[in-house]
């Protein structure tokens, strides 16, 4: 048997480096690995490689590998002569193994000599001697019950029968006479329908039954017939008469000597309502399939017995008979309905599954094994039989025996000591799992633990391998040996896909595998296992990973090689390709074929795969490449397509010169498609190169994408805008005219060099854009003297221009005004720049015509002009008068001020401290608010901008200086001169400063407060400090 507990070898191992196989990749051979011949595989390596560097060194590792085969052959044979398996795991034995029956004695001493014993739903229920009911609740072991039947006659138990939930338990005496005892009763109750028949086997109702009652269920005679009864508790109440309901004969079983006893008798539910029932005899094994009629009456299974006379049901016969025959089910977990079932009889044990989706018979798999050779059945029949998972258990008078069901093999044999007697009857809870064996005066119980473990060798022995791996999932050195057996059973029957598939999970060595396949010639099946191997490194094994990936990429493209060539297999080679792309594109060889990707260029490029490499180098972002490639095959179109997709600057700005060159229409809409991404800047050397060796519609394309710069991206490098005024001045003048006009007339809101402008557009004689140019570098002269060549109205507006210098104006169109009498000598047009600008006058103009023009040319501009002079000698007169009587008015008011005054009560006090006005110096405002002098002070210091307050220092110092003030603030003419230094200010002159300053307006009408209206209640400086105060 197969041990618990494995542990594997320290190497190799699972998660360390792969032993020799990728080891031998590298040329790390072990220390016994000697040189020698491996003509047939060098050659074949040769015939892959040849004419390749990269290819010579696979060939080269590959004749290593051969090289050491001779040695490898005896190595395993030491390593099988140690006991060392070929998986590189080793058994170890960690504790001891227990069996999968493991026996338990019952520590119970009966009173009595046992009868009977039934268990289930762990209630366990004996007959002791010949009155006593023994029960117990396994769950409460240390509260037994007996129960004493009370028969005064010589009537003794014959067998008991105990429902599947424990509840209901049927007593059938030799006298043929039943008893009932329920569960929570104390007292048995006599069953008086059933009277008259000695009870063989009862088949319990599980989907209708209960605590309280047991539903229509089917009871077998010894006479061979089937009654259908019902047992309940609470109908008629517990003292009634009896507890069953009815009690209804449905049908007769019949060997082919009449009838026969009802062995035993089983009731399932099927799918569609249908229900199954298994009838055994001694020889025969019944089914009954129907359906129980739905309605009020419960008596229902008289349906499935009722067929015509002639219609006999399906039965299986065997010609032996022990005189009995038993059935035994197994029901899995979580399930309600057993799925297999085995049936002792005569000949062996019928044993198969069942199958409810089948319309007749629930039978299916069937097959007999026979007694184990070592039983004598003649003399030493089987007493009972019980079914497990995977084997089904016989009991003999003096031992048990195991039998796998799978292939027949007694895998258990327990003999049992003559001292307990001879073994009577074993039984299985169907509830629990536990088997029941038990003797006249002993019992024993079987655990059934880890039944399983074996399971996966004889499934493997018989080529079942997913079940066979199914039951060993959870061991890996058992996994292993199977996943071995299936990938050389794969191999021999040439499924090396499937070999290949199954070698990857195992620990077989590498290198053995390896060349297993080459030597076979299935490369196919050797991508496939390097592929699987290759998913199964962790990410520390970077070595190894290099070495797979490497020598895949090397059979990818030996493959695809072989294909191209082969109209026929385009297909083939289409997968093939899509394959290969997808190993380059895995993420778990992202990083390895990143580090390696020299490597793969030049093993694509060995093999002359183009295309394949432009896809690898996509899959490594590697897109300077996959562009240089398609500019090198004259491919501009999709190289561009590449850089749109992807978006780099850097790209753009190196492959943009070679693109503008070819197709310059696209690369504009994809430099406009990028926007602010690109810096135009660094496009200048694309468009200058391009717009220098091409044509106007060439030059138009530069445009075109600058004026995107300049309108959409609201570019403002200088470089940028020159650039464009360059390409305006050589192809454009309109436009040119028209972007300055458009740049405005502030100069430092203008992006582009003026004097550069000037420069360009004086080289090309574009004298308007001159002139606009001037205009905005504030040279009016110049602008002048230039619009005067082109358009005497663009002078004019060009002299309007400096609004601020009336002399300039006027020295400007005295310039036009010379211009239009001397160069065009047209006096009408000298006398409309009279008009034009008012600050000409006629007299201005005259020097400028010849002595030979008469006075009726400006005969007009002379009355004017002397009217205009009478009009502002008027307006002066008037303004005059105005300020004659002003000066009068303003007298009247001072005189008036003089001899205004106030009074002030006694009882008056400061606006602003609230005290006695009188008590010091103060201040009255016309407004009627007064201040102290000094509270007033207070108030407006603050407010006062800096250069008051250092003024009011400086009086307030000097006013001390002095001498002390006069209590009043009315201050005497002070005529002590003797401190004031000559042209020093008089204390009256510094006290009235001081006024000025301080009492300028009342601090509470005047502007002062205006001003405060939108400072703080509370400083900012102190408000953290008072708000912590309110807290």
């Amino acid at each position: 048997m197969v041990q618990d507990s494995l542990r594997k070898q320290e190497a190799p191992s699972k998660g360390q480096p792969l032993p020799t196989g990728i080891d031998a990749v590298a040329g790390q051979l072990s220390a016994d690995g000697t040189s020698g011949g491996s003509r047939g595989l060098r050659g074949a390596a040769d015939r892959r490689c040849r004419g390749e560097a990269l290819g010579e060194a696979m060939a080269s590792i590959l004749d290593d590998y051969q090289d050491s085969i001779s040695n490898m052959a005896s190595s395993q044979q030491i390593r099988g002569s140690l006991g060392i398996p070929h998986t590189g795991y080793v058994n170890a034995r960690l504790e001891k193994e227990t069996h999968i029956f493991n026996k338990q004695r019952i520590d119970f001493t009966p009173p009595e000599k046992i009868n009977s014993l039934v268990v289930s739903s762990n209630q366990l229920c004996m007959s002791l001697g010949k009155d006593i009911i023994f029960r117990l609740d396994l769950a409460k072991a240390d509260e037994p019950n007996q129960v004493e039947l009370g028969r005064k006659d010589e009537a003794k138990v014959h067998k008991l029968f105990l429902d599947h939930t424990g509840s209901h338990l049927v007593i059938a005496l030799n006298t043929s006479e039943c008893l009932y005892l329920n569960r929570n009763a104390q007292k048995v109750r006599p069953l008086s329908r059933w009277k008259g028949h000695l009870i063989e086997s009862v088949g319990w109702n599980k989907i209708l039954g209960s605590e309280t009652n047991t539903g229509p269920i089917l009871v077998g005679t010894s006479q061979g017939h089937i009654y259908e009864a019902e047992i309940s508790i609470t109908e008629g109440g517990l003292f009634g008469t009896t507890p069953d309901q009815y009690f209804r004969f449905i049908y007769n079983l019949e060997e082919e000597a009449g009838p026969a006893p009802v062995c035993c008798l089983e009731m399932e539910r099927g799918i569609d309502g249908k229900c199954f029932i298994i009838a055994t005899t001694r020889k025969r094994l019944f089914q009954f399939v129907g359906k129980i009629p739905e309605g009020t009456d419960p008596q229902g299974f008289g349906a499935i017995f009722n067929m015509p006379s002639n219609h006999l049901p399906g039965f299986r016969e065997f010609p032996a008979s022990f005189g009995y025959s038993e059935i035994a089910f197994y029901t899995p977990k979580l399930r309600s309905s057993p799925n297999a079932f085995a049936w002792m009889m005569g000949n062996g044990v019928l044993y198969g599954s069942l199958d409810y989706g089948r319309p007749d018979s629930i039978l299916s798999d069937e097959q007999v094994w026979e007694y184990p050779s070592d039983v004598d059945v003649t003399v030493n029949k089987p007493i009972s039989i019980v079914l497990t998972q995977f084997h089904f258990l016989l009991l003999f008078p003096d031992q048990v025996k195991a039998v796998c069901t799978l292939n027949g093999q007694v895998v258990f044999q327990d003999m049992f000591l003559d001292k307990f007697g001879s073994l009577t009857r074993m039984i299985k809870d169907p509830s629990y799992g536990q088997i029941w064996i038990h003797t006249e005066k002993v019992v024993f119980r079987y655990n059934v633990q880890r039944e399983s473990r074996d399971v996966w060798k004889m499934y493997m022995n018989i080529n079942k391998f997913d079940l066979a791996k199914e039951y060993c999932k959870d061991r890996p050195e058992c996994l292993d040996i199977v996943l071995a057996k299936e990938a050389e059973y794969c191999f021999q029957n040439k499924r090396y896909l499937d070999s290949a598939k199954c070698y990857a999970m195992t620990q077989n060595y590498f290198e053995e595998i390896a060349l297993k396949f080459i030597e076979a010639k299935q490369e196919e099946a050797l991508m496939e296992f390097l592929l699987k191997k290759l998913a199964s490194l962790k990410s520390s094994e970077k070595t190894q990973t290099t070495l797979l990936t490497i020598w895949l990429t090397e059979l990818y493209l030996n493959h695809l090689g072989m294909l191209e060539g082969d109209p026929s297999k385009q297909s083939l080679y289409v997968k093939t390709r899509d394959n290969f792309r997808s190993f380059l594109g895995s993420p778990k060889n992202k990083d390895c074929l990143l580090n390696n990707r020299t490597t793969i260029y030049e093993l694509l490029a060995s093999h002359g795969d183009t295309e394949n490499m432009v896809h690898f180098a996509v899959l490594m972002h590697d897109y300077e490449r996959v562009i240089a490639h398609h500019c090198q095959h004259d491919n501009y179109s999709a190289a561009l397509k590449v850089l749109s997709k992807i978006r780099d600057e850097a790209l753009f700005y190196k492959f943009s010169p070679v693109l503008i060159q070819h197709i310059p229409t696209m690369v504009v809409d994809a430099w406009i498609e990028m926007g602010k991404q690109l810096d135009a800047r660094n496009l200048i050397p694309a468009l200058v190169n391009y717009s220098q060796s091409g044509s106007t519609k060439q030059i138009s394309e530069a445009i075109r994408y600058l004026e995107f710069c300049v309108y959409e991206l609201k570019e403002t490098h200088q470089a940028i805008h020159n650039y464009l005024l360059s390409l305006y001045a050589v192809c454009d003048p309109k436009s040119l005219l028209v972007y300055l006009e458009n740049a405005g007339s502030y100069s430092d809101k203008i992006h582009c060099d003026l004097k550069y402008a000037l420069r360009l557009c004086a080289e090309h004689g574009h004298h308007q854009a001159c002139v606009h140019v001037y205009k905005v570098m504030e040279m009016y002269e110049e602008a002048v003297d230039l619009a005067l060549q082109v358009d005497v109205d663009m002078a004019k507006s060009c002299a309007d221009l400096p609004e601020d210098d009336e002399e300039l104006r006027k020295k400007l169109w005295l310039k036009i005004a010379r211009h239009v009498v001397q160069e065009e000598k047209d006096v009408k047009k000298a006398m409309a720049c009279l008009s034009s600008c008012n600050l000409l006058k006629i007299e201005d103009v005259l020097p400028f015509f010849p002595d030979f023009v008469t006075i009726d040319h400006f005969k007009e501009a002379i009355c004017n002009s002397l009217e205009a002079y009478n009009k502002h000698i008027e307006e002066l007169k008037t303004e005059m008068e105005e300020a004659t009587q002003s000066a009068k008015r303003i007298r009247e008011d001072i005189q008036e001020m003089r001899n205004k005054y106030g009074s002030v009560e006694s009882q008056e006090k400061c606006a602003a401290c609230d005290f006695p006005l009188l008590n010091r110096p103060f201040y009255l405002f016309l407004c009627g608010h007064m201040f102290h002098y000094d509270c007033l002070l207070q108030e407006v210091y603050p407010n006062l901008p800096a250069y008051k307050q250092a003024k009011l220092e400086d009086l307030q110092k000097k006013l001390s200086a002095t001498g002390q003030p006069s209590k009043s603030h009315h201050r005497p003419k002070d005529t002590d001169m003797s401190g004031q230094g000559k042209g020093q200010p008089t204390r009256e002159q510094m006290k009235a400063d001081i006024d000025d300053i301080v009492a300028a307006e009342c601090v509470y009408c005047g502007e002062l407060m205006i001003r405060s209206i939108d400072k703080p209640f509370i400083d900012p400086q102190r408000y953290e400090s008072e708000m912590q105060s309110w807290l």
